[in-house]
């Protein structure tokens, strides 16, 4: 037994229907009753990334009586840390490992494969549970609302980086990488991943990295990449590190326009630390002769990469056939205003440039889940104060469907800690009353079962976890993921 809760229809220990009935605890609670207690608070968290798991830590170690239901609608939790974090940063995935320890914990349960708004609704997540949150995050994509935008060889970073990263729904993507110019517009770290790895030498990318994408990636005609943004060198996204790592990336020297940093130096002094340093880092790479080992090194370089700033899409140019990108039009743009609220203007140049391949990092943006879920449309986040949705006793969210997608998995951590904060108080201050039984995951169960859904647990997780180490340690890898749900399913329930 793992010690573990796991999935129960509601009253299967009266009615023993169930096949789950069986694989209840032995040993009995404090309300009498094996392995649940009905008297305790429950709580469902929708989405296992970040935000669900942080969560979900919290609300376990805040109350000693609480249980966790973590519902995920992939076979394979973590979310953004699996499909979003670059495949050359393995340290940040280190987080794993504290969510393994959550799910692990004996109050805390994983479902996966359960389509919430799909195989089971939030109205009837709300009648089996004391509170709901909602942490599913931001799986669409913001449009750049310009011509041509839908033509071959235009994609969203956010599906470029699931196809690298073995996002199941990105596996047909198949980019063309048969092109010498690739531009990404936005200049945040999403957008410095996307061109770490288009232009890394291929032996730094034995990864997790797909096999398909290595393959790509090995086959990959692009040798140079701009990095397109609508604001000045002050504004940028990015940090530092991401910054510094295309710096030093092996093979690759920077393009940067010394006419960006024009009057830049003198305001460094009114910049934030961190701020300061990567405009500093800038200046250095843009402006600085480089020593002369750094200027071999740049002479050897094969690939290119280059910032460019007061640029906006304005049209991604066809070929003559009209059905693939052969370039991008760009509005010229200057700055009004100063510091972080500086806003971009058109003067009303354009400007050209020839690429086969464009990536737009302009921002992920969360969709609505349910017709009952309050929704902000224009914002793309659920109105909430506090990770408490407005006008809904019970109900809450976290990460970026709480603030919209901004900041690293630390801030998401706080965010994801504030909203769990909030349940605990409600729960404290009886706005949510924890005195009535709930069933949980016991009503939720027959729900599934009756219209045919199979959940995975976190132990059947712990089979495509196994298998993915296996297959990467035969290839020289640390993981060859699996990727497509049937594969997954097909060794969870073995």
């Amino acid at each position: 037994m793992s010690g573990r809760r796991l999935l129960l229809p509601w009253l299967s220990l009266r009615t023993g229907r169930s096949r789950w009935t069986g694989r209840l605890h032995d040993g009995v609670n404090a309300c009498g009753r094996a392995a649940f207690s009905i008297c305790s608070p429950k709580v469902c968290v929708v989405g296992s990334g970040p935000a669900g798991f942080y969560t979900a830590q919290h609300l376990i170690k805040a109350r000693q009586d609480v249980e966790v239901d973590i519902y995920e609608r992939l076979p394979v939790p973590f979310g953004l840390v699996r499909f979003g974090v670059a495949p050359d940063h393995p340290e940040v995935k280190n987080v794993i490992n504290t969510f393994t320890l959550t799910a692990r914990n004996s109050r805390c349960s994983f479902y996966g494969n359960v389509n919430v708004g799909k195989d089971v609704s939030i109205e009837e997540l709300r009648r089996a549970y004391h509170a709901v949150v909602l942490s599913y995050g931001a799986e669409g994509n913001r449009r750049m609302g310009v011509p041509g935008e839908d033509l071959a060889g235009v994609y969203s970073a956010k599906d470029f980086v699931g196809w690298y990263n073995g996002l199941p729904s990105c596996q047909e993507l198949s980019p063309d990488l048969n092109c010498e110019t690739a531009v990404i517009l936005g200049q945040g770290n999403v957008a410095l991943d996307v061109a770490r790895i288009l232009l890394a030498p291929t032996d730094i990318l034995k990864t997790d990295i797909t096999q398909p994408a290595l393959e790509a990636l090995v086959k990959s005609q692009v040798r140079r990449v701009l990095i397109v943004g609508r604001r000045g060198p002050m504004q940028v996204a990015c940090t530092i590190k991401e910054f510094r790592e295309m710096v030093n990336l092996p093979d690759t020297r920077p393009e940067m326009v010394v006419d960006d940093f024009e009057g830049v130096k003198e305001a460094l002094k009114d910049l934030p630390r961190p701020r300061k340093r990567l405009t500093e880092l800038m200046m250095k790479t843009a402006l600085d002769i480089p020593g002369e080992k750094e200027q071999e090194r740049q002479n050897k370089a094969s690939r290119v990469w280059a910032f460019r700033f007061l640029r906006s899409p304005i049209e991604i140019m066809a070929n003559p056939d009209n059905n693939r990108t052969v370039g991008i039009r760009l509005a010229v743009n200057r700055l009004e205003g100063s510091g972080e609220g500086a806003q971009a203007v058109p003067t009303g140049e354009v400007e050209d440039v020839t690429c086969g391949l464009v990536i737009s990092s302009i921002g992920y943006k969360s969709l609505p889940i349910d017709p009952s879920v309050p929704f902000d449309s224009h914002k793309a986040i659920v109105p909430n104060n506090m990770g408490r949705v407005q006008h809904t006793a019970g109900l809450y969210c976290s990460g970026w469907l709480k603030t919209g997608p901004t900041g690293v998995i630390a801030t998401t951590m706080n965010n994801s800690f504030d909203t769990a904060r909030s349940v605990v108080e409600d729960m404290e201050s009886g706005t949510v009353d924890v005195s009535a039984a709930k069933p949980g995951s016991q009503s939720i169960s027959g729900l599934l079962e009756e219209r045919g859904v199979k959940p995975v647990t976190f132990s059947n997780w712990e089979k495509i976890d196994s298998l993915e180490m296996s297959r990467g340690e035969a290839s020289g890898k640390p993981r060859e993921k699996l990727l497509t749900v049937e594969e997954m399913l097909q060794v969870a329930r073995k």
